[in-house]
């Protein structure tokens, strides 16, 4: 596990404070030709390969994880609506309408 770092002066006067978590290694093995790209998109953020992936990871987590999170409020939504409501029809309808709005 890595120290933890010093705090963060923001342009603002404030300080962050990062709080360390546990890491741990991993080895992934990926074809020369996306290693090369990812140098280069690293370079141009001057920025380190590793912190790109770590971005890249932490990114893609992040999206995965709120749609999930979105799956399960509609599931919950439908549950709710099945028990005030008798005609199916009208909760997919309802849950239909709730995805469209949600996307937009």
């Amino acid at each position: 596990m890595k120290k933890p770092e010093k705090p963060l002066m923001a342009e603002e006067g404030f300080e962050l404070h990062l709080l360390p978590r546990p890491t741990a290694d991993i080895i992934i093995t990926v074809p020369e030709d996306t290693l090369a790209s990812l140098r280069n998109v690293a370079e141009s953020r001057n920025m380190a390969v590793e912190a790109l992936i770590k971005l890249y990871v932490g990114q893609g987590l992040r999206n995965d994880l709120a749609r999930k999170f979105g799956e399960r409020v509609i599931e919950k939504t439908a549950q709710v609506l099945s028990r005030h409501l008798s005609s199916e029809e009208e909760i997919s309808a309802i849950l239909q309408e709730i995805r469209v709005e949600s996307a937009a």
